[in-house]
């Protein structure tokens, strides 16, 4: 048996502390390359502190008491928990090599502990709960990288007592005495976690580098150069300076009723200049001083970026010495890098705010609604997206087309927003009384206009305004056989119409593109074309930008050359498309409503032929055959949309011959989605899954809302609920190994060396700059398919390349495979003029 150890033999001799001028926050590059040492922590903390002043008193000139008293002690006290052991052993790795094992301060440092215990944010929030700070202090300081740590006591990890004792005397040194911790409410930790991450990526920039130099004349230039500097807004320009012509009566009626924060409602018909009456609204706020920027949120990547343009011309008109907005979406960095010119970078805030996840950040942006939605979930970097939102005027755009999931969490995202000093403008020509009352909570619905304004501003009471719909539009209706509709369709695309077919599926669109192709091959001069979202980004934009402009009002030799086009919902909405007929496969009444707003958008001021006529067909089962068997009736669109709401919408427009423009909306959607009891069997059926999934899809997003759970990256939580997962996959004709090569499947070849150790910061800046054109060349050779269709496997010689890098060799017939020649998981093929599309019996 051992002998019992005593007291004195376990103890081992408390670590020395580093002195507070030696305990580094930061390394820094010499010109020769050299690492040396950085700012200390102590300075470090003192520069994100004034940062976080900086900022702080910059909201508070436009927006007072959006920020509490001492918003700015987090960013100071974020990096104390940078003075323990395993952190600063790393640093003077860096600096001296393996001479920092001779210093006793850091002799006994393991720097695998660092990993343990969640890094140096855990110990700083350790650090601060053993101070007696606030729970909500210390909980921020500890979620600075955005990463979930438990709240862990002080311990032998953490370098014991002479490095806590360190770390209180910077926490002492930093707040001065008696230390007066802030106090934080709750409806202020997200906005100060987010402040305090945005302060120390300012902090960290090479404008504080070199430690001999004095920080504090640094501090404001440093975030003038971020971009947080809010132009000046034009005083006293009216609509018409703005957008060239009059406002219509409800248009002045929503922007007079936009008296600051707090949330506002426009509901009016499609193609009434909803987008107008809320930018300008945006202005009088911006102009006022009641707003510090603008972030409007659309459905889609395609209406995103036809709405920038928008936007940006209208920031051209509105800020002293124009300005432009920053494109936010999963593939805006293709674009912003394909548009970009010379020396743009260089320009105040633009490159700052294009890195990483810094984009909603800027004054001023556009973008898909997931951008903003992800504030509201418990995702890393959400506190710092509930920053970039706070104060400004939100926008979001076609908010009926959300389902349970999304609608549960834009319905938080809403309330959020209020309690961030925003203006939250909601634009919608299809909205429910009931879900109008659950954006509005604790506003009652008492008006049944339309169209209608209902106004929640934060200090006033709220109210709902009738205003003026317009002039009315008749809409003649036809129920033709799918045979009938594409004759119709030839028929009066070679008198001369412009005929925009939807369908609700990728593979129904391509099936019923590849009939009406064939057929117009015998008509010289009629065109055919096909939108949906499975394309690669390069033949997508290609598509896009000649069947928009096709349809366009103004397009050239509109009312004499003809021509359809085919497409999924990515013509449904937020597009300036004037169709002089409609055919569209049936689909929920709101979204139907949507379509019809494609139809005559423009009226009698669009060249047409002059047999045209507002017409709309609508393809659709019997309504026997839909209440007998709801979910074989409708075929895909019942995977797509809900069979019960299908067969309510079916019940509203079986028959109809006509519909009339704005007076028939309100009452068709009511009717569409009022709650009834179903006694019919099958009918019964379809309307329980309804609401069974409803209510699944509303916990999960509760789940994901959730702040008792771990955070999780951003690509891992949805915004946007998909019964069949997705992925991008690389497209490529051929891989040369022995000469790392790539041909892509748009015919470009591109370079891909191996991915070897680089030395010197020239070579690593080269580097750079070769993968960041690589990143575009296969970016745009990417498509989207379902992951149990993709490949299973990372092609090896594409890693460091691509952050999933999954690859399709394409055949010569369009065919997909492995590398190897072998069949993908499900057959699959792909074309410039189809996009991606599986064999037929596997489509969906």
């Amino acid at each position: 048996m051992k002998a019992p150890r005593t007291a004195t033999a376990a103890a081992s001799p408390p670590v020395p502390a580093l002195p507070p001028e030696r305990c580094l926050a930061k390394t820094r590059k010499l010109p020769n390359d050299r690492t040396t040492r950085g700012r200390t922590v102590e300075d470090h903390c003192r520069i994100a502190g004034a940062v976080a002043a900086c900022l702080a008193a910059r909201y508070e000139a436009i927006l007072p008491g959006l920020l509490p008293p001492g918003a700015d002690i987090p960013a100071r006290l974020h990096d104390i928990g940078k003075a323990y052991p395993p952190f600063q052993a790393k640093l003077y790795e860096k600096i001296e090599g393996d001479a920092w094992r001779q210093m006793p301060e850091l002799a006994k440092a393991d720097m695998a502990q660092d990993g343990q215990i969640g890094g140096h944010a855990a110990v700083s929030r350790a650090c601060l709960a053993a101070l007696g700070a606030p729970a909500a202090l210390a909980r921020i300081v500890g979620a600075h990288h955005a990463r979930t740590i438990s709240n862990m006591a002080e311990s032998t990890l953490n370098g014991g007592p002479h490095w806590q004792a360190l770390r209180h005397q910077i926490c002492r040194r930093l707040l001065g005495e008696p230390t007066r911790w802030p106090d934080i409410a709750p409806r202020h930790e997200r906005l100060l976690c987010g402040l305090t991450i945005t302060a120390d990526w300012i902090a960290s920039g090479p404008l504080f580098d070199d430690p001999d130099e004095d920080w504090r004349p640094l501090v404001e230039r440093a975030v003038d150069e971020a971009g947080f500097c809010w132009p000046g807004v034009r005083p006293d320009l009216s609509f018409a300076d703005i957008f060239s012509f009059d406002p219509r009566p409800a248009q002045t009626a929503f922007y007079e009723a936009v008296s600051g924060p707090g949330v506002f409602v426009l509901e009016a018909p499609m193609g009434m200049g909803k987008t107008e009456a809320a930018l300008y609204a945006a202005y009088r706020l911006l102009a006022q001083g009641k707003a510090c920027g603008l972030y409007f949120a659309l459905p889609t990547q395609l209406t995103s970026n036809r709405i920038h343009t928008r936007v940006n011309a209208f920031l051209e008109r509105i800020l002293d010495g124009g300005g432009s907005a920053m494109l936010l979406h999963g593939m805006a960095w293709l674009e912003r890098f394909r548009q970009q010119r010379m020396g743009e970078d260089a320009a105040p805030g633009q490159a700052w705010f294009s890195v990483g996840r810094r984009g909603i950040l800027a004054p001023f942006g556009v973008g898909t609604v997931d951008q903003a939605l992800m504030s509201a979930l418990s995702v890393r970097f959400g506190t710092l997206r509930t920053f970039g939102l706070a104060g400004k005027v939100v926008i979001l755009d076609e908010v009926h087309s959300y389902d349970a999931y999304t609608g549960s969490i834009l319905d938080s995202l809403t309330a959020q927003l209020r309690e961030l000093g925003c203006t939250v403008i909601i634009l919608s020509a299809t909205l429910t009384a009931q879900r109008r009352a659950s954006l509005l909570p604790g506003v009652t619905p008492g008006s049944d206009a339309y169209p209608l304004i209902s106004a929640a501003p934060n200090d006033a009471q709220a109210r709902e305004i009738c205003c003026d719909g317009g002039a009315t539009a008749e809409v003649a209706l036809s129920h033709p056989s799918e045979e009938d509709a594409v004759e119709e369709a030839l028929e009066r695309a070679e008198q001369g119409e412009r005929v925009l077919w939807l369908e609700n599926t990728v593979a129904e669109a391509q099936e019923r593109y590849r009939l009406l192709a064939a057929r117009a091959a015998a008509m010289p001069g009629l065109a055919v074309g096909l939108l949906h979202s499975r394309f690669t980004p390069a033949d997508r934009e290609r598509q896009e930008t000649r069947w928009t402009a096709f349809l366009h009002p103004a397009a050239p030799q509109r009312g004499t050359a003809g021509g359809i086009v085919v497409a999924t919902q990515v013509a449904e909405q937020s597009l300036d498309l004037d169709a002089d007929l409609l055919i569209s496969r049936f689909c929920p009444t709101d979204m139907l409503f949507q379509r019809l707003g494609r139809l005559w958008r423009h009226g009698e001021r669009t060249p047409r032929p002059a047999a045209a006529r507002r017409r709309a067909c609508l393809l659709h089962p019997g309504l026997t055959e839909a209440e007998e068997t709801p979910k074989a009736a409708f075929g895909l669109s019942g995977y797509v949309y809900a069979p019960y709401v299908l067969l309510r919408s079916l019940e509203v427009w079986q028959g109809r011959e006509s519909v009339r423009l704005p007076e028939d909306i309100r009452p068709l959607l009511e009717a569409t989605y009022a709650e009834r009891e179903e006694t019919r069997p099958a009918v019964a059926a379809v309307r329980r899954e309804l609401i069974e999934r409803r209510d699944m899809l509303r916990r999960l997003a509760q789940l994901g809302q959730s702040t008792t759970i771990k955070l999780i990256e951003e690509e891992n939580v949805p915004t946007r609920w998909q019964e069949r997962e997705e992925t991008g996959v690389l497209l490529y004709r051929r891989w040369d190994a022995t000469a790392d090569r790539l041909l892509l499947a748009d015919g470009s070849e591109l370079a891909l060396p191996p991915l070897t150790e680089l030395s010197t910061r020239e070579e690593r800046l080269a580097r750079w700059q070769v993968k960041r054109e690589a990143a575009l060349a296969l970016a745009r050779n990417t498509v989207r398919m379902p992951r149990d269709a993709a490949p299973r496997d990372e092609a090896n010689w594409l890693k460091g390349w691509m952050w999933d890098a999954r690859a399709a060799r394409m055949a010569e017939d369009g065919s997909l495979c492995h590398e190897d020649g072998s069949p993908l998981p499900r057959p699959a093929r792909y074309d410039e003029e189809l996009g991606y599309s599986l064999r037929k019996k596997e489509a969906r």
